[in-house]
């Protein structure tokens, strides 16, 4: 069976840099063998990240998925409140949290 990855990194702000860099994390994992699930990849597809209520589904979305996971890896030097979120809800859930910031 592989492994799911939920891949945890900033997205506002810079967001053409830090879409990118999700990229290169998920290429990253998949690398090490594993499945990434990247949600600030998926949603701001058809979410709007500026619209609050949106934001807000996406983020919400994205929680249920990472229970799908087996382990969060955090990437990036700088943690968002939904990057904090994420970390939070892995501690709760007892889904390993690993932080990785060499990519």
């Amino acid at each position: 069976m592989v492994k799911v990855v939920y891949i945890c990194s900033p997205f506002s702000g810079d967001v053409i840099q830090n879409t990118e860099n999700a990229r290169r994390y998920c290429k990253y994992a998949v690398s090490q063998g594993v499945l990434p699930i990247a949600p600030h990849l998926l949603f701001p597809q058809f979410l709007d990240d500026n619209c609050p209520v949106e934001r807000e589904k996406g983020l919400v979305f994205g929680l249920v998925l990472l229970k799908k996971a087996d382990e969060l890896w955090v990437f990036g030097t700088r943690t968002s409140e939904g990057m904090r979120r994420e970390i939070e809800k892995a501690n709760t859930e007892g889904i390993p949290v690993i932080y990785i910031n060499n990519i």
